[in-house]
């Protein structure tokens, strides 16, 4: 069974850094691109960033790019999102998902707000 934790969401003022996890179960981690993808309060998910199975290749939403950095360790099975210059617009829902630019999830998400 496929599962995925997410985790490292809080409270973060305009301008601040947060660092998502994503632990990862149930398949052969390192065999799969992984993508992250965030919902805000009444609105449909949006793909936030890819990162191929071996970590060479990553691709970015135009909303987050040069300010968020998506990486991987496939020794631990976990994705990361290094999220920088935090604007209020980032606050959402982030969840990790299984395959390219992969927008359909069903893990618990962690939640990210930015507010001052």
């Amino acid at each position: 069974e496929v599962q995925l934790v997410e985790s490292g969401g809080g409270l973060v003022q305009p301008g601040g850094s947060l660092r998502l996890s994503c632990a990862a179960s149930g398949f052969t981690f390192s065999g799969y691109a992984m993508s992250w993808v965030r919902q805000a309060p009444g609105k449909g998910p949006e793909w936030v960033s890819t990162i191929g199975s071996g970590g060479g290749s990553t691709w970015y939403a135009d909303s987050v790019k040069g300010r968020f950095t998506i990486s991987r360790d496939n020794a631990k099975n976990t994705l990361f999102l290094q999220m920088n210059s935090l604007k209020p617009e980032d606050t959402a829902v982030y969840y990790c998902a299984k395959g390219f630019k992969n927008t359909n999830t069903d893990s618990q998400g962690t939640q990210v707000t930015v507010s001052s």
